[in-house]
C-alpha cells in the first residue's frame, strides 16, 4: 500500500463501515458475528486476514470468530487458505465473492427443489392443495434456476467489463 493509498484511508471510517454493513447483512438474515466478519474482509485492502486480525479488529472472542469464518466459509462467501510456512489460517473474500455465494445457493435450492418434489406424491398429488402448493414451489425453484443460469453468463460479460482497466491481480 502506498502512502497515499494509507493516508486516504481513514480507519474510524472504515470501523464505522463495517458496523453499518454488518447490520445491513444482519437484518438481511445473515448471523451477526458472520455479517460484521464479512464486512470487515470486504473492507480490508487485501481481503486477508487471520482469525486473530479479525478477533482483534472486531474486538471479539477467537471462538466467536471461528463460529463466523465457519458459516462464511459454508457458504462460499470467504475462502480458507494457509499463510505460507506457518499452521495459521487466513480468511480470504475474493473480490466477487458474491458470485460464489449466489453459484452454492443455486446448488442448494436444486436440492430444496427436489426434496419438494418428492413430497407431492406423499401428500396425494395436484389434487390436493397441499399438493398444489408443493408444485408452485417447484416450478417457482425451476423458474429460479433457469434465471440463474442466464445470469451467470450476463454477470461474466458485465465483470469483464468493470474489470477490464483495473491493474493485473486487482
Amino acid at each position: 500500500m502506498t502512502a497515499a493509498q494509507r493516508r486516504a484511508r481513514d480507519e474510524q471510517a472504515v470501523s464505522a463501515y463495517v458496523e453499518r454493513f454488518g447490520d445491513t447483512l444482519t437484518d438481511a438474515g445473515m448471523p451477526r458475528l458472520a455479517s460484521r466478519v464479512f464486512a470487515q474482509l470486504l473492507a480490508d485492502d487485501d481481503g486477508r486476514m487471520t482469525a486473530t486480525e479479525l478477533t482483534e479488529a472486531l474486538d471479539v472472542s477467537p471462538a466467536a470468530v471461528s463460529g463466523a469464518v465457519r458459516y462464511l466459509t459454508q457458504t462460499y462467501l470467504i475462502g480458507k487458505e494457509r499463510e505460507r510456512g506457518s499452521r495459521r489460517d487466513v480468511y480470504v473474500v475474493q473480490a466477487d465473492a458474491w458470485h460464489g455465494a449466489m453459484l452454492s445457493r443455486d446448488r442448494v435450492l436444486a436440492q430444496i427443489e427436489t426434496s419438494l418434489r418428492a413430497g407431492i406424491p406423499a401428500v396425494g398429488g395436484t389434487d390436493t392443495e397441499a399438493g398444489r402448493r408443493l408444485q408452485l414451489s417447484v416450478a417457482f425453484l425451476e423458474f429460479l434456476g433457469e434465471r440463474l443460469g442466464a445470469l451467470e453468463g450476463e454477470w461474466e460479460d458485465r465483470k469483464a467489463e468493470l474489470t477490464r482497466t483495473w491493474p493485473a491481480g486487482a
